[in-house]
């Protein structure tokens, strides 16, 4: 590691209100510290200010889904969508158990979860994992769309995809 990287550490890792002193070792070299060594004479470094940031809180915050809104929202996310459902044939689950994924993009964020909605109602429990499990779900026509949640709150929906499950009755 070089002495300008060495340095850095130091400022870096030093509380705001710390002196440094620059002095020469007994090899010759310069160095840094927090504290004037003994025997030897050091220099206070003056160091400018230090760079903050300020969080800024978004201007227009994501709007959410309503029940009576179907329509996929526009949010966080450039793609919500699930996938590995069938387009044109039934869904055929004999025990009426299936997976879909989901498609997003960027990756999850922090507390987001998601959560499904089976024929407009939440199902199971909510995931961070893009591959969710249904179970025993009884034949015919369904709506399956996924959201998006922070908590209760719906940051996002996808748009509903409608499916058939074709299951084998038995007597």
């Amino acid at each position: 590691m070089g002495r300008g990287f060495l340095y850095i550490l130091l400022l870096i890792a030093l509380p705001v209100a710390a002196q440094i002193y620059k002095y020469t070792d007994a090899n010759g070299n310069t160095a840094y510290s927090n504290q004037p060594p003994d025997g030897v004479t050091a220099q206070p470094v003056d160091l400018p200010p230090l760079n903050s940031v300020e969080p800024q809180a978004p201007n227009n915050p994501a709007p959410t889904a309503t029940a009576e809104s179907r329509e996929p929202s526009k949010g966080v996310y450039e793609i919500l969508e699930l996938t590995n459902l069938p387009t044109t044939e039934a869904l055929r689950a004999n025990n009426g158990t299936f997976t879909v994924n989901v498609l997003i993009k960027p990756r999850l964020q922090g507390p987001h979860l998601f959560r499904l909605l089976l024929d407009e109602q939440p199902y199971g429990q909510p995931s961070n994992v893009p591959s969710l499990q249904l179970v025993n779900i009884d034949r015919g026509l369904h709506s399956l769309a996924v959201q998006v949640i922070d908590a209760e709150t719906v940051i996002q929906q996808s748009p509903t995809a409608t499916f058939t499950v074709q299951r084998v009755h038995k007597p």
